[in-house]
């Protein structure tokens, strides 16, 4: 079994290598893989391969031939498992300054939660109106420019050391209510959400309501990947929802945490 497994892996990195050469004879027409999907599939594909490969296990052997297929994935832009579910990434892409097709986004990952925090939607809002106060309590957030009133410039930390960037825009605000974003062509994570502030009962506190759908890098392939990694993205959600909480009833979140 165990040579099985490692024929299997070396059988994808050769692929890999051959995609990089001459991409496997694959034409635009053929192509069903994003350019940021590609990137990160590629980039996240060598990292799970070469610790599989250093670790000499049967389950890191295992790694390794998912990371070839990852790196195949990447370099030739081409996924089997697309065409058999006819998703095209890359001539199905949304388009600047349109929405992205709702039967789009159903390939990704939606995301709720939903937090009781001491605090008036007056306060919540505008902290979380000033986008560069994200960072202080989202772990996975490096920074965010702002570059005019709806848009700006996001850049996060993704699967296996990676980094992902995306402009995005306001597309609702509701003062002291509502926020609610998407991000524009070229991104290397294609997403959309929305923010609530409902007011408590009896008028105490708020009721923070977070929407998030996003495509993951490499699709719902990428989810794995991260999960794999500890970065599963609804234990992300939930937690920077927390960090919230304590920043704005306390003014600190916890040392070590997401220390800002």
């Amino acid at each position: 079994m165990v040579s099985s497994i490692r024929d299997t892996a070396e059988d994808w990195l050769h692929r890999g290598t051959a995609a990089l050469e001459g991409l496997g004879g694959i034409t635009d027409e053929r192509l069903n893989v994003g350019q940021g999907e590609r990137a990160a599939s590629a980039l996240a594909g060598g990292a799970i391969a070469l610790l599989g490969l250093r670790s000499r296990s049967l389950l890191g052997l295992g790694a390794a031939a998912l990371g070839g297929a990852l790196i195949y994935r990447g370099l030739s832009g081409r996924c089997s498992a697309y065409a058999a579910l006819g998703i095209d990434t890359v001539h199905n892409h949304p388009r600047r300054g349109g929405a992205a097709p709702q039967e789009y986004f159903r390939r990704g990952i939606h995301l709720e939660e939903s937090l009781h925090v001491g605090r008036s939607p007056w306060d919540l809002y505008q902290f979380w109106r000033n986008f560069q106060n994200l960072p202080r309590f989202m772990s996975h957030l490096e920074s965010v420019s702002v570059i005019d009133d709806r848009r700006s410039r996001w850049v996060a930390k993704g699967p296996a050391g990676s980094r992902v960037e995306w402009d995005a825009e306001i597309i609702n605000d509701e003062p002291n209510a509502l926020i609610a974003w998407r991000s524009l062509a070229n991104a290397d994570v294609d997403n959309a959400g929305s923010v609530r502030f409902v007011p408590g009962p009896g008028g105490r506190g708020t009721d923070v309501k977070v929407v998030i759908d996003y495509i993951p890098p490499a699709g719902r392939v990428g989810a794995a990947i991260a999960h794999l990694f500890g970065e599963e993205p609804s234990i992300q959600v939930r937690d920077d929802l927390q960090r919230f909480k304590q920043l704005m009833e306390t003014g600190q979140v916890p040392i070590g945490d997401c220390a800002r």
